[in-house]
């Protein structure tokens, strides 16, 4: 009987015994490249550092503008949170000298007592407090210092949103019957009594004793580099009998300040201001108002996008050094193509595929982008650690600044990589071998 004939056996083709050879998989070779990568730079230690630097350069140079950046923007707004949130500042009108020239706002007495309780009783108004200011030298004993003394009444604690830690603020009733009693800051309070308590000593303004019943709390610099603790409060009627004399503006004051009850009611409210004061100033429509208003919400935002767009600007400069440092990866390693072709021609010769070329070079590039970027990281920390001890601020390094130098420098050195190992990948292996 005959055996069943087994079917034929077929041989593979050339193309397809040469695409199984040439397709064993790169992920299996992850290893032994990386390993291979680090031999490369290894072997030529002096270039590869010098490669690295650029990398290195650019990275330190966006974390520390970055960070004084985002310091510069901390303190901006660390100092606009001082003067209070949703705040409106009414100042008086300029008076005008005889060739024309105005003196500034709050120069022309034109805001009255009256105005500011008109003020705190309309909708959206938390609180309204007429404000003046003048230097002085306060006496505290055998010491004396010259500090900043506003004269106030209640309100201005809610306004500012500052409430004295030791002691109290004084009350109404203290204010309308011209109490002697002070409120201070603790710069004011160390200058005068060093570490002493201040509650219940006496301190002479112009001349004048009133009784310390309050501290204030630390608030640190204000815009501009004004120490806001260097500051005495006082009665505002007290200041008006007592310190400033009497006279036909004894009811006048510089300023009200108005805190407003949300962000959104700030601008209707500012009209409804306006409005107010034109009619009780009797001003006709062809009139300027005699008075101006500012909205320190505004300028807290206005000093916000500018800082913001410092910070970006600063950051961009160190971006300029990181594509740079890309260049320079981009030109070493096409050196290392070159040097390296006929090792790239014996390659292709025992099987491996272009794409395992290409990925050779492209984590050389890679690595020297990584480490390089790992580098920069330290270095510029550092220089940011140190530079807060020069400048009058702290800086700040976010942590998203350090991932993004990471992420910025893993895609430079795959982008400034790409062309020289696609070059490598697209050598002929008998060109490459006869190099």
């Amino acid at each position: 009987m005959n055996a069943p004939l087994a079917p034929p056996r077929t041989r593979p083709g050339p193309r397809a015994t040469a695409t199984a050879r040439a397709t064993p998989g790169i992920a299996p070779l992850l290893g032994p490249m990386l390993a291979e990568a680090v031999a490369a730079l290894s072997a030529n230690r002096l270039r590869s550092g010098l490669t690295m630097l650029g990398m290195v350069i650019g990275v330190a140079a966006v974390i520390l503008m970055l960070a004084i950046g985002n310091g510069v923007q901390g303190q901006v707004e660390r100092s606009i949170s001082a003067l209070g949130s949703n705040l409106l500042i009414v100042n008086s009108g300029a008076a005008r000298s005889g060739g024309g020239f105005s003196q500034g706002a709050g120069s022309r007495p034109t805001l009255t007592l009256d105005d500011a309780e008109a003020i705190a009783r309309l909708p959206d108004v938390l609180a309204a407090a007429p404000t003046s200011s003048f230097a002085a030298q306060v006496v505290a004993g055998p010491t004396n210092w010259l500090t900043q003394v506003t004269t106030t009444t209640p309100a201005w604690f809610i306004v500012q949103s500052w409430f004295p830690e030791e002691g109290r603020a004084f009350s109404a009733m203290e204010e309308r019957q011209a109490a002697r009693v002070a409120v201070i800051g603790q710069t004011t309070a160390r200058e005068l009594f060093g570490a002493s308590d201040p509650i219940g000593e006496q301190i002479r303004v112009r001349g004048v004793s009133f009784t310390v019943i309050g501290l204030l709390p630390e608030r640190g610099q204000g815009i501009g580099g004004v120490d806001r603790d260097d500051v005495v409060v006082l009665p505002l009627t007290a200041s008006l009998r007592l310190v400033q004399g009497g006279g036909a503006f004894r009811r006048f004051v510089r300023s009200i300040s108005v805190a407003v009850t949300t962000p959104e009611a700030m601008a209707p409210t500012e009209a409804a201001i306006t409005d107010l004061l034109r009619r009780r100033h009797g001003l006709s429509p062809r009139d300027e108002n005699d008075f101006s208003i500012t909205n320190l919400t505004a300028v807290g935002q206005t000093f916000q996008e500018t800082t913001g767009a410092i910070s970006l600007l600063l950051g961009a400069i160190g971006g300029i050094s990181l594509v740079v440092g890309g260049i320079g990866i981009m030109n070493i390693m096409l050196v290392s193509v070159t040097e390296r072709t006929r090792e790239i021609g014996i390659r292709m010769a025992l099987g491996a595929p272009r794409a395992a070329v290409r990925l050779q070079f492209l984590l050389e590039a890679l690595m020297l982008s990584i480490v390089g970027c790992a580098a920069g990281v330290l270095i510029g920390t550092g220089l940011a650690v140190l530079a807060s001890r020069f400048l009058p601020f702290p800086t700040i390094i976010s942590p998203a600044s350090v991932v993004a130098a990471f992420a910025i420098s893993a895609a430079i050195g795959i982008f400034f990589g790409w062309y020289p190992a696609t070059r490598a990948a697209r050598l002929s292996p008998i060109e490459a071998l006869r190099s």
